[in-house]
């Protein structure tokens, strides 16, 4: 699987696509792979609670999923991570 991110989950991964070993499944097991490539993503992504933020945006090939979606091995799966609001 190929995955495209966003925003500071660069700073994890280091470049903006990167491969994931990924055998298929739910979106939440693509996400669960990417984060076992990339451990450093996890705070971008999921809450103290383990749930995902509300504000993370996910697609494969190109469509809006959500966690309960299938998803190929050989997707591309794109991750926007939540964005922190300012102090008003």
């Amino acid at each position: 699987m190929q995955v495209t991110v966003y925003g500071p989950l660069r700073s994890a991964t280091g470049a903006k696509r990167v491969p994931v070993a990924f055998d298929g499944g739910t979106v939440s097991d693509a996400l669960a792979a990417f984060v076992d490539a990339y451990p450093r993503a996890r705070q971008h992504l999921y809450s103290d609670d383990g749930s995902l933020r509300p504000s993370v945006r996910l697609s494969v090939d190109g469509q809006r999923v959500d966690v309960e979606t299938k998803c190929p091995p050989d997707a591309d799966l794109t991750v926007v991570p939540a964005v922190q609001g300012g102090a008003t």
